[in-house]
């Protein structure tokens, strides 16, 4: 990850490349890099840092030849530095890759070949592409640099969206993909190949969207498409009409909308290779690779989790997680209220913060107060790089993509996801059993694919948001795993439709909510069905008892609440540790819709900012 610009043409390549990763910086990144022409050499200049700070290094105004190729990454293998910048090469600098997504079986890879006597650069695992390119062009000198990589797809496992430059062949360009976006711009006598429109559109509106399994061939001339058996495939080049920011929003009319359903896909990238099914455990690199850390976190006996807005209702979902599985004491704190509590802590205690950007100054603030008392750091953070994934002891990365919208969507869902894997880690070097940690990976397995499932109601919630449009005050309730989830409901709706919302745990109706129903106060009850599901649905009949409108969230194949609420949302049944992950996206969706119809800008809330950087 994150973006791909390449370029064959007539222009300066290293101008239009610089100005298509700049297009690209939307996507987030923790460095940038170019390959290009330089008279006989192809020359690659990379950085950790921005696409200003690579600019610095590189003439963009120079006279170059007519191909070159930039990247920008975001770190998935190997931590963000200048080394680990795409592109990479292999060990004689003949073979240049740029590469988005995740070779699983890259560890083999390059175990195999560092006893062939390659020498790798990075940590990357990217850089066995190269090496793997070069190892089949040995024996076969002059062979065409498309035929080379058609020989190395079959020995990767994963997803790759590729771009390959050739010492050997300096005008010709190869892009693949494989579940990994690439489109083909195609010119007057220029070609540009990228992760998405918005590079392109400067060029030209002439595009050609690659199919998984497909290659571009390019040079200044011409352009063809192979498949896998490097048979020709007749691809029609579409006419695009949109802007560059309706590319970057991939032709969704909001931020907000792509990032509620990109969730599956973020989910499969924050689940990746940390899911060991045999052994009921949770692989975490960020957690394992140091053996004291690893010590330390066997021995904690509390922890602390702290954190702001949208993460601090994920760690209180958490808390019960590790409670229940982990068997770890866990208490739940507002980031903005630890840092000036005096907490007790002590050796025998974690802190733990939760935060999208990495950036919040309330939660850094908690975060410092932490490690002047000396006790264990952890971060669940989604910025490479950013302030606590460099403060914190150790941590675990989201992978859950850039996030654009104000309010956070896919980063809360991806939080919980990962609380789940750190459940899983601290569980089983306790008392969590092999069987159940087994079920907790085979449920967290489908996760994705029933989030997929559960955006099928979209259009369900446009009609409900529709209906409901004239109520200016909502409650939301919940109990247990799904008390937060009430919470984030009620948050997100103040959020983006500025509508009055309170959340409040489903127990708590007598305690002062329930003087407040009648015909013109909604209720937002979650209700799947797990151990507190009689004790909501006593609660619900109490709501319509008083004539309260009515939206459940309820598990499909419950037969009773339909005949109770108003209004049904139906969501798959999974663990009830994950039920929250499930529930959430109706609600994400309604909020969605009732700022939209309301004619607000739900990418861009007023008085909000994405990343807090002050207290």
């Amino acid at each position: 990850m994150c973006g791909i610009v390449g370029y064959v043409g007539k222009k300066n390549p290293v101008s239009v490349v610089v100005d298509g990763l700049r297009a690209l910086e939307y996507r987030g990144y923790d460095s940038a890099g170019i390959a290009f022409l330089d008279n006989d050499n192809i020359k690659v200049i990379k950085t950790a840092g921005r696409v200003d700070d690579l600019v610095k290094l590189v003439d963009a105004s120079g006279s170059y030849a007519s191909i070159a190729m930039g990247h920008t990454r975001w770190a998935t293998h190997g931590e963000p530095n200048d080394a680990n910048a795409h592109p990479h090469f292999d060990c004689l600098e003949q073979i240049f890759i740029a590469h988005n997504g995740v070779i699983e079986n890259y560890h083999d890879l390059k175990k195999d070949l560092i006893k062939r006597g390659h020498k790798f650069r990075s940590q990357t695992d990217t850089e066995v592409i190269a090496h793997l390119i070069e190892d089949e062009g040995k024996d076969v000198p002059n062979t065409p640099i498309e035929e080379l990589v058609l020989k190395v797809l079959p020995k990767l496992k994963g997803t790759y969206g590729l771009v390959v430059m050739s010492k050997g062949e300096p005008n010709k360009m190869v892009a693949v993909r494989n579940f990994s976006p690439l489109l083909l711009g195609v010119g007057n006598n220029e070609y540009i190949i990228a992760s998405d429109a918005s590079p392109i559109l400067k060029h030209t509106r002439q595009i050609i969207y690659l199919n998984d399994g497909e290659m571009a061939v390019v040079t200044p001339q011409n352009y063809g498409i192979v498949n896998v058996f490097n048979q020709l495939v007749q691809r029609e080049v579409q006419h695009v009409d949109h802007t560059i920011e309706m590319a970057e929003k991939g032709n969704y009319p909001h931020f907000s909308i792509k990032e509620i359903m990109e969730q599956p896909d973020a989910l499969r990238s924050t689940l990746r290779g940390r899911l060991l099914l045999e052994e009921g455990k949770a692989k975490l690199g960020g957690l394992e690779e140091k053996k004291e850390i690893k010590e330390k976190l066997r021995l904690i006996e509390r922890l602390i989790i702290t954190s702001c807005g949208t993460a601090n209702l994920a760690g209180m979902i958490g808390k019960y997680m590790l409670e229940e599985y982990a068997g770890v004491r866990t208490e739940v704190d507002l980031a903005s209220e630890f840092r000036y509590r005096k907490p007790i802590l002590d050796e025998k205690t974690a802190v733990m913060v939760i935060s999208q950007s990495g950036e919040t100054a309330d939660t850094i603030g908690a975060l410092k107060e932490a490690k002047e008392k000396g006790v264990l750091t952890l971060g669940i953070v989604n910025v490479v790089g950013s302030s606590v994934a460099r403060m914190t002891d150790a941590g675990v990365y989201n992978h859950a993509g850039p996030e654009v919208s104000v309010a956070s969507y896919k980063a809360f869902t991806s939080q919980l996801a990962v609380l789940a894997l750190y459940t899983l880690f601290l569980g089983r070097q306790r008392n969590l059993s092999l069987t159940m940690g087994k079920r907790i990976v085979k449920e967290l397995l489908k996760i994705p694919d029933l989030v997929e499932e559960t955006l099928k109601v979209a259009e369900q919630m446009k009609k409900i948001a529709e209906k409901y449009l004239p109520y200016r005050d909502f409650l939301f309730i919940g109990r247990k795993y799904n008390l937060a989830t009430a919470y984030e409901g009620a948050l997100k709706l103040k959020e983006v439709a500025y509508v009055h919302a309170e959340g409040y745990g489903s127990g708590e109706m007598k305690h002062g909510p329930l003087a407040m129903i009648d015909e013109e106060f909604p209720t937002v009850v979650i209700v799947p069905q797990d151990s507190v599901y009689e004790k909501n649905i006593s609660n619900t009949q109490e709501i319509k008892a008083r004539r309260g409108p009515i939206i459940a969230i309820a598990t499909k194949g419950d037969k009773e609440i339909g005949k109770i609420v108003d209004d049904v949302i139906y969501i798959p049944k999974t663990l009830e540790m994950l039920t929250p992950i499930l529930a959430v996206i109706p609600l994400q969706l309604f909020a969605y819709y009732s700022g939209v119809l309301r004619g607000l800008d739900v990418d861009k809330p007023r008085n909000l900012a994405k990343s807090v950087t002050v207290e």
